[in-house]
């Protein structure tokens, strides 16, 4: 990836961002608000869940506090009218889209008994259906941006079977998430629009990691925002000339002349744990499988 255009910078551009109560989602809007963006907050929680921290609500709050714009949305993107009501509301507030972050994911994490139809019909409705849909209603918009972009959070492909055994159906739905990314980037190239995935190098501190019973400590990881740091350098570039990439967050930041990472990690100096979705996780996990 080359160095970020100067000419396309995200002062006053229109992002929505799907998942952005919290986590990830959360960090982007933060880091876009930053750099001067106008941000739409989609997520279900609209009220503080018991167990989760976050709103939509808490979110704008935090983006208004940077002195940018926020127009927070309860959005289930399992809802296809709902989503289009979103896009058209963010349209109708501001006159436009350039961006579209395609972060809101579901996971569970269990092989074909532990995970029933019902959890799959989720995932899958979450995962690679909310991008599709999100992407379709967020495409009329697109066309007139400037420098549209579409970001997914999602891992590079891959057919290894090491990552579909023990959690066919989270990967199913992730991988069709990244499949998103390769058949509209090209399909959208030729209107100008970018279409790229982006994946942490390292496990992130998010609430995702309760779904791993504890097998992950947060001071093994990094936070969100090493990864919302990454999406910024990445909508920075044209759109005509950066899109079908697959993007690590690590790698990004390293090409783009940020070269001090420790101050990512949770507990700097600890070790980091490589994603699920990469070599590494796989080739530790079998390590770790032979020398049981």
């Amino acid at each position: 990836m080359s160095k970020p255009d100067s000419s396309y910078p995200l002062k006053d551009r229109v992002l929505l961002i799907t998942g952005a109560s919290r986590g990830i989602g959360r960090a982007i809007a933060l880091r876009a608000a930053r750099a001067g963006a106008r941000i739409a907050i989609l997520a279900k929680t609209q009220t503080p869940h018991p167990h989760l921290p976050g709103t939509i609500e808490t979110v704008a709050r935090e983006v208004r506090d940077l002195g940018a714009q926020a127009l927070p949305i309860a959005t289930d993107i399992r809802d296809v009218e709902a989503i289009e009501a979103a896009v058209s509301r963010v349209v109708a507030e501001w006159g436009r889209l350039d961006i579209l972050v395609n972060n809101a994911s579901a996971i569970a994490l269990g092989g074909l008994a532990e995970i029933p139809v019902k959890k799959l019909d989720l995932l899958w409705s979450v995962n690679a259906r909310g991008t599709y849909a999100c992407t379709r209603a967020a495409l009329p918009h697109l066309r007139q941006a400037e420098n549209p972009h579409v970001l997914v959070l999602a891992p590079p492909p891959s057919l290894d079977p090491r990552w579909f055994s023990g959690h066919l159906g989270y990967t199913l739905t992730k991988m069709g998430m990244s499949f998103c990314v390769l058949g509209l980037s090209r399909e959208l190239a030729p209107k100008g629009i970018a279409v790229n995935a982006l994946w942490p190098k390292t496990v992130i501190a998010t609430q995702a990691l309760t779904q791993l019973g504890g097998s992950i400590r947060p001071e093994n990881c990094r936070t969100p925002e090493i990864v919302a740091d990454a999406a910024v350098e990445i909508l920075k570039q044209p759109a005509r000339t950066t899109t079908g990439q697959f993007f690590i967050d690590e790698t990004v930041l390293q090409e783009a002349g940020i070269t001090d990472l420790d101050r990512y990690a949770v507990s700097p100096g600890a070790r980091l744990l490589p994603d699920l979705f990469l070599p590494e996780f796989l080739d530790a996990r079998d390590r770790k499988t032979e020398s049981d």
